[in-house]
């Protein structure tokens, strides 16, 4: 392995921080955070009622598929679709003022 190369490499011993903010814009970095904070509460939420994915299909109407690939986060669901999942969880979504830096 050349180390003189990884040595030289700008990429090595950066933050993934650092690096996600040269290639994102600060509203791409801002979206990716709410669907990532969203998934995890859906997830979340789910394993705290103890209720597999086939039995919130059940419940919410959305095929078994569409949320483990949402929860996966392979796919960017509708807002529908993420309140059809949300009701039987005893979640909603809410609006709220962004938090001032």
């Amino acid at each position: 392995m050349n180390h003189e190369a990884i040595k030289d490499n700008p990429a090595v011993g950066r933050s993934w921080e650092e690096v996600r903010a040269e290639l994102f814009t600060p509203e791409e970095i801002a979206k990716s955070n709410l669907r990532v904070e969203l998934i995890g509460e859906i997830i979340k939420a789910r394993q705290e009622k103890g209720i597999s994915q086939k039995k919130l299909e059940e419940l919410s109407g959305v095929r078994q598929p569409i949320i483990a690939r949402m929860e996966k986060g392979s796919t960017s669901p509708q807002l529908e679709t993420i309140l059809k999942v949300l009701a039987p969880l005893g979640k909603t979504l809410a609006v709220v003022p962004l938090e001032s830096k």
